[in-house]
């Protein structure tokens, strides 16, 4: 009889040994989030009691604009050469106030591709938050203008970059990155932020005999509460497509600097409208912009409300 198997000749059966148990070892620990500096713990309670005084004055209204703030065709007209073909800042000179008088139209003509980041202590959940808000806009602004703008996870030309008080330093490294052209002063800005400047958006065309715009840049204070964080995301994500003054006597808009309204209005809605017309052209002056901007002002509300 044979018997099937492997044996050792003087041991008798062979087994073999179990491994020896593994004590599974625990996960590694995420790096704790850095904590925020005094400086931005003090923005923070700031802008919360800003926005409280604010909302106690009947200012940041979330309506489009009420029976109280009527505008007609030629109001929207004053204004739209005021927002539209004024400058905010010298061109080319960083953030150096402009002295006004009449620029040119500015605009995109390539497709808007927009994208968010974020500073290191910028919370997870706020993060969420944010980048909902900002997809939802976008898909708002595309609709009001008739432009391509849609949310990329790569090759953006449009960076919403939100960021507390103590990420500023990277946040200006960062746009170096985007802009190694961009002017030193309009950097320093970011880098020092004072309080005063809730946030803020750089739209950049190929060279300063171009009025067509390529690369934009928001960048926007996290310790912002909620209602002031839209109202970022509303004025600079809209500013950054061509709208970029502000004007006192613009009724009822966010470009206007009285803090009365906190989120994009008809108003404005109807400035974005006609700066997209095709017929407006980057680097058209007001003789040749105006009559189409009277005609389409003229159209949408006939001189009444």
């Amino acid at each position: 009889m044979m018997l099937a198997g492997c044996l050792s000749p003087d041991t008798g059966p062979s087994f073999t040994a179990a491994p020896p148990a593994v004590t599974p070892q625990p996960a590694a620990m995420p790096a704790p989030r850095p904590l925020p500096s005094k400086a931005s713990l003090a923005l923070e309670r700031y802008y919360e009691r800003l926005q409280a005084s604010l909302l106690s004055k009947g200012l940041l209204r979330q309506d489009r604009g009420g029976p109280d703030a009527p505008f007609t065709d030629t109001m929207l007209t004053r204004n739209f050469r005021a927002i539209a073909l004024g400058e905010e800042y010298v061109r080319g000179s960083g953030l150096t106030p402009s002295r006004g008088g009449d620029a040119r139209v500015k605009k995109w003509q390539k497709p808007v591709r927009m994208a968010v980041e974020f500073g290191d202590l910028v919370p997870v959940d706020q993060q969420e938050w944010d980048t909902r808000q900002v997809r939802r806009f976008a898909a708002r602004l595309g609709s009001i203008t008739g432009h391509p703008i849609n949310m990329v996870q790569g090759g953006a030309n449009y960076h919403v970059l939100f960021a507390t008080h103590d990420d500023l330093p990277a946040t200006a490294e960062r746009i170096r990155q985007l802009v190694p052209e961009i002017n030193g002063a309009a950097l320093n800005v970011v880098r020092t932020m004072p309080r005063g400047i809730h946030c803020l958006v750089m739209a950049f065309a190929s060279d300063n005999e171009s009025y067509e715009y390529e690369t934009a840049i928001a960048v926007i204070r996290a310790e912002h509460p909620d209602l002031l964080r839209m109202s970022c995301i509303h004025e600079e994500l809209a500013q950054g497509l061509g709208v970029g003054n502000d004007s006192p006597l613009a009724r009822p808009s966010i470009f206007n600097d009285d803090d009365e309204y906190a989120l994009l209005t008809r108003h404005d809605e109807m400035l974005l409208q006609i700066l997209y017309d095709p017929r407006l052209k980057p680097g058209m002056g007001p003789e040749e912009a105006l009559p189409i901007v009277r005609e389409r002002a003229a159209n949408m509300l006939g001189g009444r409300i």
